[in-house]
Protein backbone atom coordinates (compact mmCIF):
# COMPACT_ATOMS: atom_id res chain seq x y z
CA UNK A 1 0.00 0.00 0.00
CA UNK A 2 1.24 3.98 -0.82
CA UNK A 3 2.75 5.19 2.14
CA UNK A 4 0.33 8.36 1.33
CA UNK A 5 -2.45 6.49 1.63
CA UNK A 6 -2.11 4.91 4.93
CA UNK A 7 -1.53 8.64 6.09
CA UNK A 8 -5.07 9.71 4.82
CA UNK A 9 -6.36 6.28 6.63
CA UNK A 10 -5.02 7.47 9.74
CA UNK A 11 -6.25 10.98 9.16
CA UNK A 12 -9.94 9.87 8.24
CA UNK A 13 -9.61 7.03 10.92
CA UNK A 14 -8.93 10.33 13.53
CA UNK A 15 -11.65 11.77 12.45
CA UNK A 16 -14.20 8.41 13.19
CA UNK A 17 -12.97 8.66 16.80
CA UNK A 18 -13.68 12.23 17.22
CA UNK A 19 -17.12 11.54 15.55
CA UNK A 20 -17.70 8.93 18.01
CA UNK A 21 -16.79 11.35 20.71
CA UNK A 22 -13.65 9.40 22.16
CA UNK A 23 -11.39 12.10 23.83
CA UNK A 24 -9.44 13.84 21.43
CA UNK A 25 -5.81 12.66 22.41
CA UNK A 26 -6.75 9.08 22.15
CA UNK A 27 -8.62 9.76 18.94
CA UNK A 28 -4.92 11.12 17.85
CA UNK A 29 -2.35 8.37 18.93
CA UNK A 30 -4.42 5.18 18.56
CA UNK A 31 -4.81 5.79 14.26
CA UNK A 32 -1.13 7.41 14.44
CA UNK A 33 0.32 4.21 16.32
CA UNK A 34 -1.56 1.51 13.86
CA UNK A 35 0.34 3.65 10.83
CA UNK A 36 3.43 3.97 12.76
CA UNK A 37 3.80 0.06 13.58
CA UNK A 38 2.41 -0.93 9.89
CA UNK A 39 5.09 1.12 7.93
CA UNK A 40 7.80 1.09 10.43
CA UNK A 41 7.29 -2.19 13.01
CA UNK A 42 6.75 -1.26 16.97
CA UNK A 43 10.13 -1.10 17.69
CA UNK A 44 9.68 2.92 16.10
CA UNK A 45 6.95 3.27 17.71
CA UNK A 46 8.11 2.92 21.12
CA UNK A 47 11.27 4.89 20.47
CA UNK A 48 9.27 7.73 18.82
CA UNK A 49 6.73 8.02 21.50
CA UNK A 50 9.55 8.22 24.38
CA UNK A 51 11.46 10.37 22.18
CA UNK A 52 8.66 13.28 21.33
CA UNK A 53 7.13 12.55 24.78
CA UNK A 54 10.23 13.30 26.59
CA UNK A 55 11.11 16.24 24.15
CA UNK A 56 7.25 18.07 24.20
CA UNK A 57 6.88 17.21 28.12
CA UNK A 58 10.84 19.38 28.61
CA UNK A 59 9.46 22.39 26.56
CA UNK A 60 10.20 25.26 27.93
CA UNK A 61 7.50 26.98 25.82
CA UNK A 62 4.80 24.54 27.03
CA UNK A 63 5.34 25.69 30.73
CA UNK A 64 3.96 28.95 29.64
CA UNK A 65 0.42 27.00 29.36
CA UNK A 66 -0.22 26.33 32.66
CA UNK A 67 1.23 29.69 34.06
CA UNK A 68 -1.23 31.58 31.60
CA UNK A 69 -4.11 29.44 32.75
CA UNK A 70 -3.33 29.86 36.63
CA UNK A 71 -3.51 33.61 35.97
CA UNK A 72 -6.70 33.35 34.22
CA UNK A 73 -8.09 31.24 37.12
CA UNK A 74 -6.92 33.37 39.81
CA UNK A 75 -8.62 36.65 38.70
CA UNK A 76 -11.59 34.55 37.81
CA UNK A 77 -11.16 33.71 41.59
CA UNK A 78 -10.84 37.55 42.94
CA UNK A 79 -13.83 38.47 41.13
CA UNK A 80 -12.83 41.22 38.99
CA UNK A 81 -15.60 40.34 36.39
CA UNK A 82 -18.02 41.95 38.22
CA UNK A 83 -16.37 45.47 38.09
CA UNK A 84 -15.15 44.75 34.46
CA UNK A 85 -18.74 44.70 33.87
CA UNK A 86 -20.04 47.78 35.89
CA UNK A 87 -17.61 49.76 34.20
CA UNK A 88 -18.53 48.75 31.00
CA UNK A 89 -21.62 49.55 31.90
CA UNK A 90 -21.09 53.42 32.81
CA UNK A 91 -19.39 54.02 29.33
CA UNK A 92 -21.78 52.28 26.82
CA UNK A 93 -25.08 51.29 28.74
CA UNK A 94 -26.64 54.24 27.33
CA UNK A 95 -26.07 53.39 23.30
CA UNK A 96 -28.59 51.14 22.32
CA UNK A 97 -27.80 47.75 22.78
CA UNK A 98 -25.73 49.32 25.67
CA UNK A 99 -26.14 46.20 27.71
CA UNK A 100 -24.92 43.66 24.80
CA UNK A 101 -22.34 46.80 23.86
CA UNK A 102 -21.28 46.51 27.75
CA UNK A 103 -21.29 42.28 27.94
CA UNK A 104 -18.51 42.64 24.80
CA UNK A 105 -16.64 45.16 26.49
CA UNK A 106 -16.28 43.40 29.26
CA UNK A 107 -15.33 40.18 27.94
CA UNK A 108 -12.70 41.29 25.82
CA UNK A 109 -11.08 43.22 29.21
CA UNK A 110 -11.45 39.96 30.93
CA UNK A 111 -9.49 37.76 27.47
CA UNK A 112 -6.86 40.05 28.49
CA UNK A 113 -6.42 38.00 31.55
CA UNK A 114 -8.17 34.53 30.92
CA UNK A 115 -6.73 33.41 27.78
CA UNK A 116 -9.26 30.83 27.39
CA UNK A 117 -12.94 31.38 25.83
CA UNK A 118 -14.34 28.67 27.86
CA UNK A 119 -13.86 30.64 31.31
CA UNK A 120 -14.87 34.03 29.37
CA UNK A 121 -18.17 32.52 28.18
CA UNK A 122 -18.69 31.29 31.73
CA UNK A 123 -18.10 33.66 33.63
CA UNK A 124 -19.58 36.81 31.39
CA UNK A 125 -22.82 34.10 31.08
CA UNK A 126 -23.20 34.03 34.95
CA UNK A 127 -23.18 37.71 35.11
CA UNK A 128 -24.69 38.84 32.29
CA UNK A 129 -27.71 36.77 31.14
CA UNK A 130 -30.11 37.78 34.13
CA UNK A 131 -29.58 41.52 33.58
CA UNK A 132 -29.67 41.32 29.46
CA UNK A 133 -32.54 39.42 30.22
CA UNK A 134 -34.70 41.81 32.55
CA UNK A 135 -33.39 44.80 29.92
CA UNK A 136 -35.47 43.23 27.81
CA UNK A 137 -32.98 41.46 25.58
CA UNK A 138 -34.47 38.57 23.40
CA UNK A 139 -32.95 35.08 24.16
CA UNK A 140 -31.15 34.91 21.08
CA UNK A 141 -29.52 38.48 21.30
CA UNK A 142 -28.18 37.29 24.80
CA UNK A 143 -26.86 34.29 23.86
CA UNK A 144 -25.11 35.24 20.37
CA UNK A 145 -23.70 38.04 22.83
CA UNK A 146 -22.40 36.13 25.42
CA UNK A 147 -21.05 33.37 23.51
CA UNK A 148 -19.43 35.90 20.87
CA UNK A 149 -18.03 37.82 23.64
CA UNK A 150 -16.21 34.46 25.13
CA UNK A 151 -14.98 33.77 22.03
CA UNK A 152 -12.44 36.81 22.36
CA UNK A 153 -10.86 35.19 25.05
CA UNK A 154 -8.50 32.98 22.61
CA UNK A 155 -7.79 36.33 20.32
CA UNK A 156 -6.81 38.96 22.84
CA UNK A 157 -3.60 37.65 24.64
CA UNK A 158 -2.23 35.90 26.47
CA UNK A 159 -4.42 32.61 24.63
CA UNK A 160 -3.70 29.13 25.18
CA UNK A 161 -5.07 28.58 21.19
CA UNK A 162 -1.98 30.58 20.01
CA UNK A 163 0.33 28.68 22.44
CA UNK A 164 -0.74 25.32 21.13
CA UNK A 165 -0.36 26.86 17.30
CA UNK A 166 3.17 28.09 18.60
CA UNK A 167 4.11 24.54 19.48
CA UNK A 168 2.84 23.17 16.19
CA UNK A 169 4.53 25.72 13.60
CA UNK A 170 7.49 26.57 15.69
CA UNK A 171 6.87 30.38 15.61
CA UNK A 172 7.28 32.79 18.36
CA UNK A 173 4.56 33.07 21.44
CA UNK A 174 5.50 36.58 21.97
CA UNK A 175 5.01 37.16 18.37
CA UNK A 176 1.52 35.46 17.99
CA UNK A 177 0.19 37.33 20.88
CA UNK A 178 0.97 40.41 19.61
CA UNK A 179 -0.11 40.13 16.18
CA UNK A 180 -3.39 39.35 17.99
CA UNK A 181 -3.56 42.71 20.19
CA UNK A 182 -5.23 44.99 16.72
CA UNK A 183 -7.19 41.83 15.33
CA UNK A 184 -8.73 41.78 18.98
CA UNK A 185 -9.48 45.30 19.35
CA UNK A 186 -11.11 45.49 16.01
CA UNK A 187 -13.14 42.44 16.62
CA UNK A 188 -14.10 44.03 19.81
CA UNK A 189 -15.45 47.00 18.16
CA UNK A 190 -17.44 45.15 15.09
CA UNK A 191 -19.19 43.02 17.67
CA UNK A 192 -20.32 46.25 19.54
CA UNK A 193 -21.09 47.80 16.52
CA UNK A 194 -23.10 44.40 15.15
CA UNK A 195 -24.99 44.62 18.08
CA UNK A 196 -26.06 48.53 18.06
CA UNK A 197 -26.53 47.86 14.19
CA UNK A 198 -28.80 45.08 15.02
CA UNK A 199 -31.16 46.48 17.84
CA UNK A 200 -31.47 49.65 15.39
CA UNK A 201 -32.29 47.75 12.80
CA UNK A 202 -34.77 45.40 14.99
CA UNK A 203 -35.85 46.92 18.33
CA UNK A 204 -37.20 43.93 19.08
CA UNK A 205 -34.07 42.44 19.96
CA UNK A 206 -33.84 45.18 22.86
CA UNK A 207 -37.67 46.17 23.88
CA UNK A 208 -36.33 48.19 26.73
CA UNK A 209 -35.22 52.13 27.09
CA UNK A 210 -31.75 52.93 26.74
CA UNK A 211 -30.27 53.53 30.67
CA UNK A 212 -30.15 56.40 31.81
CA UNK A 213 -26.52 57.96 30.50
CA UNK A 214 -23.76 58.43 33.25
CA UNK A 215 -21.91 61.34 33.82
CA UNK A 216 -18.25 61.76 33.37
CA UNK A 217 -17.13 61.87 37.08
CA UNK A 218 -19.62 58.16 37.52
CA UNK A 219 -17.75 56.76 34.21
CA UNK A 220 -14.29 58.07 36.04
CA UNK A 221 -14.89 57.02 39.19
CA UNK A 222 -15.59 53.80 37.79
CA UNK A 223 -12.11 52.93 36.34
CA UNK A 224 -9.96 52.46 39.79
CA UNK A 225 -11.60 49.11 40.13
CA UNK A 226 -9.86 48.03 37.29
CA UNK A 227 -6.69 50.07 37.25
CA UNK A 228 -5.03 46.67 38.29
CA UNK A 229 -6.30 44.41 35.92
CA UNK A 230 -4.97 46.90 33.04
CA UNK A 231 -1.91 47.38 34.53
CA UNK A 232 -1.21 43.59 34.81
CA UNK A 233 -1.65 42.94 31.13
CA UNK A 234 0.29 46.23 30.09
CA UNK A 235 3.31 44.40 32.22
CA UNK A 236 3.03 41.15 30.93
CA UNK A 237 2.18 42.37 27.11
CA UNK A 238 4.27 45.36 27.25
CA UNK A 239 7.44 43.60 28.67
CA UNK A 240 6.99 40.95 25.85
CA UNK A 241 6.88 43.43 23.13
CA UNK A 242 9.55 45.55 24.36
CA UNK A 243 12.30 42.51 24.54
CA UNK A 244 12.10 42.54 28.96
CA UNK A 245 10.93 38.89 29.34
CA UNK A 246 9.97 36.19 27.50
CA UNK A 247 6.55 34.89 27.13
CA UNK A 248 7.25 32.11 29.41
CA UNK A 249 8.78 34.48 31.94
CA UNK A 250 5.98 37.20 31.32
CA UNK A 251 3.31 34.16 32.29
CA UNK A 252 5.29 34.25 35.42
CA UNK A 253 4.89 37.36 36.34
CA UNK A 254 1.41 37.24 35.51
CA UNK A 255 0.42 34.44 37.17
CA UNK A 256 2.37 36.29 40.21
CA UNK A 257 0.51 39.34 39.42
CA UNK A 258 -3.01 37.88 39.45
CA UNK A 259 -2.59 36.44 42.82
CA UNK A 260 -0.77 39.66 44.29
CA UNK A 261 -4.70 41.50 43.01
CA UNK A 262 -6.40 38.85 44.57
CA UNK A 263 -4.59 39.41 47.68
CA UNK A 264 -4.75 43.28 47.71
CA UNK A 265 -8.98 42.80 46.97
CA UNK A 266 -9.17 40.45 49.86
CA UNK A 267 -10.91 37.97 47.66
CA UNK A 268 -8.47 35.07 47.01
CA UNK A 269 -9.68 32.70 50.14
CA UNK A 270 -7.56 29.77 50.51
CA UNK A 271 -10.83 27.81 49.70
CA UNK A 272 -10.75 29.92 46.04
CA UNK A 273 -7.17 29.62 45.72
CA UNK A 274 -7.43 25.62 45.94
CA UNK A 275 -9.88 25.85 43.04
CA UNK A 276 -8.12 27.85 40.98
CA UNK A 277 -5.01 25.09 41.32
CA UNK A 278 -7.17 22.57 40.41
CA UNK A 279 -8.71 24.02 37.15
CA UNK A 280 -5.59 24.79 36.19
CA UNK A 281 -4.34 21.22 36.53
CA UNK A 282 -7.15 19.90 35.09
CA UNK A 283 -7.11 22.90 31.95
CA UNK A 284 -3.58 22.26 31.40
CA UNK A 285 -3.28 17.98 31.64
CA UNK A 286 -6.11 18.19 29.14
CA UNK A 287 -4.10 20.72 26.56
CA UNK A 288 -0.53 19.04 27.40
CA UNK A 289 -2.37 15.39 26.52
CA UNK A 290 -3.37 17.19 22.89
CA UNK A 291 -0.44 18.62 22.28
CA UNK A 292 1.65 15.32 22.81
CA UNK A 293 -0.78 13.68 20.38
CA UNK A 294 -0.69 15.70 17.42
CA UNK A 295 3.39 15.12 17.80
CA UNK A 296 2.73 11.89 17.15
CA UNK A 297 0.43 12.53 14.88
CA UNK A 298 2.29 14.30 13.22
CA UNK A 299 5.71 11.67 12.74
CA UNK A 300 3.47 9.18 11.31
CA UNK A 301 2.62 12.25 8.69
CA UNK A 302 5.73 13.19 7.69
CA UNK A 303 6.63 9.09 7.46
CA UNK A 304 3.87 8.68 4.98
CA UNK A 305 3.90 12.08 3.31
CA UNK A 306 0.78 12.68 2.76
CA UNK A 307 0.89 16.51 3.80
CA UNK A 308 2.88 16.77 0.50
CA UNK A 309 0.63 14.99 -1.79
CA UNK A 310 -1.83 17.64 -0.29
CA UNK A 311 0.51 20.26 -1.07
CA UNK A 312 1.11 18.78 -4.91
CA UNK A 313 -2.28 18.41 -5.60
CA UNK A 314 -3.24 22.02 -4.35
CA UNK A 315 -0.19 23.53 -6.55
CA UNK A 316 -0.58 21.60 -9.68
CA UNK A 317 -4.98 22.77 -9.83
CA UNK A 318 -3.59 26.09 -11.07
CA UNK A 319 -5.23 27.81 -8.44
CA UNK A 320 -4.58 31.21 -7.48
CA UNK A 321 -3.56 31.99 -3.74
CA UNK A 322 -6.74 33.76 -2.63
CA UNK A 323 -9.01 30.71 -3.89
CA UNK A 324 -6.43 28.14 -2.07
CA UNK A 325 -6.98 30.80 1.08
CA UNK A 326 -10.72 30.58 0.33
CA UNK A 327 -10.61 26.43 0.11
CA UNK A 328 -8.55 26.63 3.52
CA UNK A 329 -10.61 28.63 5.74
CA UNK A 330 -13.77 26.58 4.23
CA UNK A 331 -12.27 23.58 5.18
CA UNK A 332 -11.83 24.70 8.72
CA UNK A 333 -15.62 25.86 8.92
CA UNK A 334 -16.69 22.85 7.44
CA UNK A 335 -14.70 21.15 10.33
CA UNK A 336 -15.49 23.42 13.18
CA UNK A 337 -18.86 22.54 12.87
CA UNK A 338 -18.35 19.04 12.80
CA UNK A 339 -15.09 18.62 15.43
CA UNK A 340 -14.10 20.09 18.63
CA UNK A 341 -12.24 23.71 17.28
CA UNK A 342 -8.84 22.90 19.16
CA UNK A 343 -8.75 19.26 17.93
CA UNK A 344 -9.81 20.55 14.57
CA UNK A 345 -6.42 22.81 14.78
CA UNK A 346 -3.82 20.52 15.94
CA UNK A 347 -4.66 17.69 13.36
CA UNK A 348 -4.84 20.08 10.28
CA UNK A 349 -1.95 22.41 10.68
CA UNK A 350 0.60 19.90 10.50
CA UNK A 351 -1.10 18.36 7.16
CA UNK A 352 -1.36 21.95 5.82
CA UNK A 353 2.48 23.22 6.45
CA UNK A 354 3.81 21.88 2.98
CA UNK A 355 1.54 24.12 1.00
CA UNK A 356 1.56 26.99 3.61
CA UNK A 357 5.28 27.05 2.97
CA UNK A 358 5.31 26.93 -1.22
CA UNK A 359 2.47 29.76 -0.54
CA UNK A 360 5.18 31.59 1.28
CA UNK A 361 2.20 32.49 3.97
CA UNK A 362 3.64 34.25 6.93
CA UNK A 363 3.07 31.74 10.06
CA UNK A 364 2.15 34.53 12.10
CA UNK A 365 -0.46 35.62 9.85
CA UNK A 366 -1.62 32.73 9.44
CA UNK A 367 -2.33 32.09 13.20
CA UNK A 368 -4.15 34.95 13.50
CA UNK A 369 -6.08 34.10 11.17
CA UNK A 370 -6.94 30.32 12.17
CA UNK A 371 -7.86 31.57 15.75
CA UNK A 372 -10.84 33.41 14.17
CA UNK A 373 -11.99 30.42 11.97
CA UNK A 374 -11.58 28.29 15.76
CA UNK A 375 -13.47 31.53 17.19
CA UNK A 376 -16.33 30.43 14.61
CA UNK A 377 -15.80 27.17 15.12
CA UNK A 378 -16.80 27.62 19.21
CA UNK A 379 -19.91 29.55 18.27
CA UNK A 380 -21.10 27.20 15.18
CA UNK A 381 -24.06 24.13 15.59
CA UNK A 382 -23.36 21.54 16.33
CA UNK A 383 -20.03 21.25 18.35
CA UNK A 384 -20.09 24.95 19.55
CA UNK A 385 -18.47 24.71 22.70
CA UNK A 386 -19.18 28.11 23.98
CA UNK A 387 -22.62 27.33 23.29
CA UNK A 388 -22.79 24.42 25.37
CA UNK A 389 -20.36 26.29 28.28
CA UNK A 390 -23.57 28.77 28.35
CA UNK A 391 -26.24 26.44 28.41
CA UNK A 392 -24.07 24.63 31.38
CA UNK A 393 -24.12 28.37 33.59
CA UNK A 394 -27.63 29.20 32.60
CA UNK A 395 -31.26 27.74 32.47
CA UNK A 396 -33.16 30.16 30.73
CA UNK A 397 -31.48 30.05 27.10
CA UNK A 398 -31.95 27.01 25.13
CA UNK A 399 -29.37 26.05 22.60
CA UNK A 400 -31.26 26.50 19.82
CA UNK A 401 -31.69 30.53 20.46
CA UNK A 402 -27.82 30.62 21.27
CA UNK A 403 -27.16 29.16 17.93
CA UNK A 404 -29.41 31.49 16.26
CA UNK A 405 -28.19 34.67 17.70
CA UNK A 406 -24.91 33.19 17.16
CA UNK A 407 -24.76 33.22 13.77
CA UNK A 408 -24.72 37.05 13.31
CA UNK A 409 -22.08 37.18 15.19
CA UNK A 410 -20.21 35.32 12.36
CA UNK A 411 -20.60 38.22 9.88
CA UNK A 412 -18.08 40.05 11.48
CA UNK A 413 -15.30 37.63 11.68
CA UNK A 414 -15.70 36.73 8.75
CA UNK A 415 -14.92 40.35 7.40
CA UNK A 416 -12.40 40.28 9.59
CA UNK A 417 -10.91 37.44 7.93
CA UNK A 418 -11.43 39.22 4.57
CA UNK A 419 -9.60 42.22 6.39
CA UNK A 420 -6.47 40.57 7.19
CA UNK A 421 -6.06 38.80 4.15
CA UNK A 422 -6.07 41.94 1.84
CA UNK A 423 -4.08 44.17 4.65
CA UNK A 424 -1.98 41.46 6.31
CA UNK A 425 -0.16 44.65 8.28
CA UNK A 426 -3.51 44.47 10.62
CA UNK A 427 -2.02 41.11 12.32
CA UNK A 428 1.61 41.88 11.16
CA UNK A 429 2.75 45.57 12.37
CA UNK A 430 2.74 44.98 15.56
CA UNK A 431 5.59 42.08 15.36
CA UNK A 432 7.35 43.47 12.80
CA UNK A 433 7.81 46.47 15.64
CA UNK A 434 8.95 44.31 18.50
CA UNK A 435 12.27 44.07 20.61
CA UNK A 436 14.91 41.49 19.74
Amino acid sequence: MPTEIVGLIVILGVLFLMFLRIPIAIAMVVPAALGIIYLRGIDTLLAAVNSIVWSQSFSYTLSTIPLFVLMGQLLFASGVTNSLFETCKHWFGHLKGGLGISTIGASALFATAAGSSVATTGTMGVIATDEMRKGGYSKSLTGGTIVAGGALGILIPPSTTFIVYAMITEQSVGALFTAGIIPGILLTLFFMITIWAAVLINPKLAQTEEMEKSTWKQRFASLPSNLLVALLFVVVMGGIYLGWFTATEAAGVGALGAMLIGVIKRTLTLEKLKEAMVGTLQTTGFIFAIIIGAFILNYVLVLTRFPNMLADALLSANLSDAMIFALIVLLFIILGALMDSLAMMVVTIPILMPVLAALEFDLVWFGVIIVLVVEMALISPPIGMNVFVLKGVTKELELTDIFKGAFLFMIPILTLIILIYIFPEIALYLPQQMAG
